[in-house]
């Protein structure tokens, strides 16, 4: 029996089924973590999310900010649910979209096994947060996201505001913790997150660190696997394990065996058309501390949307 952690899809269904075959996925003895962003730019996200739900007894799921901007956009009306781009309106009005969706909507933002010694989140974890308190924050919105009241959590997790703390309440509390499980690639040792820093680590500005190398951050006893940051690649040091490769944007799907003391990775190509680049954001007014554009949710310069912005033309997420 083995345990596969596979980043980000984003749509991509033919590069999934090469890297299921890759690792000779056995269905009845084999499982699966997928490490969120299951749709979105590749154009059969439909698809995809219909084989990752058909596997649904042998994997887990954490949402990504594409996930979450797909759930929001679920929420709402028709007329908002066309004006998104095509790949998504195939999964709004399938047949099988509603059930689609309540599934993925049942889908946390952490995943952890301490008998594997292993977590998985989308992006990142806050500076400070230790596996525990981590844990905790994600059965936060988790909870509310199963609840009756999930559309007024959907609507309000839009904004790059406020910055993570421990004294925060309500819907500003439910918009950092999601931002940090699902947009976070640079922050400050403070915490804060620069949304617009998405390149390699050595590109970002003065004072800014990758999530997992900020100075005096919080010991983890658990080994992390996430996705999100595709101009990071494979990358493994500080007790984390990054898998977006970006399959979307043609690069690779990366697979990344959890059992096991070595280290075992497979790879297989991505998306034979690369997606196109997703909009770059406005920048961001420096006297006033929040953005005066549009929100959007999304990931990153080189892979796209985050999970906290209306829909436009394109889904509510402009993160890579």
């Amino acid at each position: 029996m083995a345990t596969w952690a596979i980043g980000d899809l984003q749509g991509c269904l033919d590069p999934l089924k090469r890297l299921l075959d890759a690792v000779r996925f056995d269905p009845a003895a084999d499982r699966l973590w997928f490490c969120g962003d299951l749709v979105n730019r590749g154009g059969e996200s439909l698809e995809t999310l219909r084989l990752v739900h058909s596997l649904r007894d042998r994997s887990v799921v954490v949402l990504g900010n594409h996930d979450l901007s797909l759930l929001a956009i679920g929420a709402r009306s028709q007329d908002e649910q066309r004006r998104v781009n095509p790949d998504l309106q195939r999964v709004l009005f399938a047949e099988d979209g509603p059930e689609l969706l309540d599934w993925l909507r049942m889908q946390p933002l952490l995943h952890a096994d301490r008998e594997l010694g292993w977590m998985m989140v989308h992006a990142g974890l806050a500076p400070k947060w230790t596996a525990e308190i981590a844990a905790r924050h994600a059965r936060e919105i988790q909870d509310k996201l199963r609840g009756e009241g999930y559309r007024k959590l959907l609507r309000n997790m839009y904004g790059d505001q406020p910055a993570w703390s421990p004294r925060l309440a309500g819907a500003e509390r439910d918009r950092a913790i999601i931002n940090v499980f699902t947009r976070l690639r640079y922050c400050s040792p403070k915490g804060r997150i620069a949304f617009e820093e998405k390149g390699p680590p050595g590109t970002q500005q003065a004072g800014l660190y990758p999530w997992y190398a900020v100075p005096g951050r919080a010991e983890r006893d658990l080994k992390i696997v996430c996705g999100h940051w595709s101009a990071l690649g494979l990358f493994i040091g500080h007790g984390v394990h990054a898998i977006d490769t970006g399959a979307v944007w043609g690069g690779k799907l990366t697979a990344l065996r959890l059992d096991t003391d070595g280290l075992e990775v497979v790879q297989v190509a991505g998306r034979d058309v690369p997606a196109d680049p997703p909009k770059a954001r406005a920048p961001r007014s420096r006297g006033r501390g929040r953005s005066n554009r549009r929100r959007q949710p999304g990931k990153g310069r080189s892979s796209g949307p985050s999970p906290t912005d209306p829909p436009s033309t394109d889904p509510p997420s402009t993160d890579t």
